[in-house]
């Protein structure tokens, strides 16, 4: 029995009862620190145990969703085998995984180790602009220390730049792959890639010509494409793998296009709601992201 990925499902529990808990008082800065907490305990495996190992961890995870209520698991397009069963940690409780978790289990169980460093890269880069980004919605421009928010700034770009080109780079391989969705799965991840950059870029080009009302607006949008992209796209898969498992890549084309711009609009009312408490903002008096806790 694979205790970790029962773990996350505790997890994702008490995370859902945060964030209706959060709505209900109209205060989600616990939902969104868990939701951080969350992302770095998931991201931590593939330094502890290596890429494979967390590749089949993963998996494991919408291995239960996946075979839930699937009477002929092999009839179903997007479920496939793996070699010996290593790609999941269920062992031989499912033989079927998600045919997606099957091609990412190969491509870095069994490629060449320069795939698996720009894995890490990319793994690495997201990660620390993801924390960055949610310090610097916290702790604002307009606040007691604008050089260290400009610093944490430069910072997080670089970290972001570094995660994003690895991401592109390993999308440029998909093209063959027809678990992931062959050709629209490069077109799509480069999309997504697009909606973060484009964001963060713009927000800063704002910024640097002391617009300061577009820049927080744009850095919103930044962190909506970057939630969107790591976790609405994992729980987008996890309730769209079973519904459409009769139909091989669909459910993972559509996190790969949507998620991103899901996001995006989310943070767009999250913002919107934010200004409107403030009445008739201006950048010095609008509220960041941490009233949300009061």
């Amino acid at each position: 029995m694979p205790i970790g990925v029962l773990v996350v499902y505790a997890a994702l529990a008490v995370w859902v009862g945060l964030l209706v808990f959060g709505l209900w008082r109209g205060a989600c800065g616990t939902f969104l620190g868990f939701g951080v907490a969350f992302l770095l305990a998931l991201n931590a495996r593939y330094a502890i145990e290596g890429a494979a190992q967390s590749i089949a961890f993963f998996i494991g995870i919408y291995d239960v969703p996946d075979n839930f209520g699937v009477s002929d698991p092999a009839s179903a397009h997007a479920l496939a085998t793996c070699a010996q069963n290593q790609c999941s940690v269920w062992g031989d409780k499912f033989v079927y995984h998600p045919s997606w978790g099957t091609a990412f289990y190969d491509r870095f169980a069994h490629g060449p180790e320069f795939r698996t460093v720009l894995l890490y890269g990319h793994i690495a880069g997201n990660t620390l602009a993801f924390v960055l980004m949610m310090v610097q919605l916290f702790r604002p421009g307009n606040g007691p220390n604008p050089a260290l928010h400009r610093l944490l700034g430069y910072v997080s770009l670089a970290a972001l730049t570094v995660g994003v080109g690895g991401a592109c780079i390993l999308a440029s391989e998909h093209g063959g792959i027809v678990d992931y969705g062959g050709y629209f799965s490069v077109l799509g991840f480069w999309f997504m890639s697009l909606c973060v950059y484009s964001c963060a870029i713009i927000g800063i080009f704002r910024i640097r010509a002391r617009d300061f009302a577009a820049h927080r607006i744009w850095m919103f949008r930044y962190a909506g494409s970057m939630w969107g992209s790591f976790w609405l796209f994992r729980v987008m898969l996890f309730a769209l793998g079973p519904l459409l498992s009769g139909y091989n890549a669909l459910a993972l084309q559509i996190c790969i296009w949507f998620s991103a711009p899901f996001g995006i609009l989310i943070a767009e009312l999250i913002r919107r709601r934010l200004d409107a408490r403030a009445g008739a903002p201006t950048y010095d008096d609008v509220l960041p992201i941490g009233a949300l806790t009061r």
